[in-house]
């Protein structure tokens, strides 16, 4: 004889739907976070490179540019700093295109995709975790910078900090664009090469190392029309104590833009059936 359990009048049975989104959010990231921290060689060596950029950046072009086409008073080490925390989030932005190319080559994506949950928090899981990452490789490169090289810039503490935060963000919405190629890609060496193409013009045609009226003319041209651009002059002159202007509402204003075509892009791509 078989028993068939019944439920209390007035009490019908409901399928469960899930966690929330924001615990869905916290455990998607969680996982992404511990990924990195399972990696241990490939962070250090991550959280290190920054530091070798810094050194090797700021005796190259330190030795080859005029100190008179730097602001009054600033050194071509604190000159360089703001930008380079900038361009320091591009190879995490890359790298997080690259890691969720490579969930989908091993199943993991497809697996998620079978629990209930939200699909496109697995992409905003990504990036969150992958700007805590930055977040210390920004810090790890600040202290470097003051404590061993004895950078000192003009905006303090307090103008560092505000450049670290504006980074975050800008670096942020960088990840979106790499995420969406990876997403529509969906092969790692695609990627890299699409990546390659992407940030050689954005990091060199830039006011990142020098000011952008020593740039040749043609490349001038570019470099005012760099996002990127924007944000290391804003960077630049929370740091060193310069006048802003605009520059910080035109970073902003570019970030969030590129943020928003960026995600929408890489739903979209990613909503399509792994194959």
């Amino acid at each position: 004889m078989t028993l068939t359990p019944s439920l209390p009048a007035g009490r019908p049975g409901t399928a469960w739907q899930g966690s929330s989104l924001p615990a869905q959010l916290m455990i998607l990231t969680g996982r992404s976070v511990r990924a990195h921290l399972t990696h241990r060689r490939a962070l250090v060596l991550a959280l290190l490179q920054p530091v070798f950029m810094l050194l090797l950046l700021s005796e190259v072009f330190g030795s080859i540019v005029d100190r008179g086409h730097l602001p009054e008073g600033v050194g071509y080490l604190d000159y360089l700093l703001p930008a380079l925390l900038v361009t320091t989030g591009i190879g995490p932005s890359v790298a997080s295109g690259i890691g969720l190319v490579r969930d989908m080559d091993n199943g993991a994506v497809a697996r998620l995709r079978t629990l209930p949950i939200q699909s496109s928090l697995l992409l905003l899981a990504r990036s969150l975790a992958d700007l805590l990452r930055t977040a210390a490789q920004l810090v790890i490169l600040v202290a470097v910078a003051v404590l061993a090289l004895g950078s000192r810039p003009a905006g303090g503490p307090f103008g560092v900090l505000a450049a670290l935060l504006l980074t975050c963000v800008v670096v942020w919405a960088l990840t979106w664009i790499f995420l969406a190629l990876a997403a529509w890609l969906r092969s790692a060496e695609a990627m890299q090469a699409a990546a390659y193409l992407v940030t050689f013009p954005l990091m060199f045609a830039s006011s990142a190392f020098v000011p952008v009226d020593r740039l040749p003319g043609w490349l001038q041209i570019l470099a005012k029309l760099n996002p990127l651009s924007y944000a290391m002059d804003a960077s630049r002159a929370l740091a060193l104590d310069t006048p802003l202007g605009t520059r910080l509402w035109a970073a902003l204003g570019a970030s969030l833009l590129v943020a928003a075509l960026g995600s929408a892009a890489a739903v979209w791509a990613f909503r399509r059936p792994v194959t």
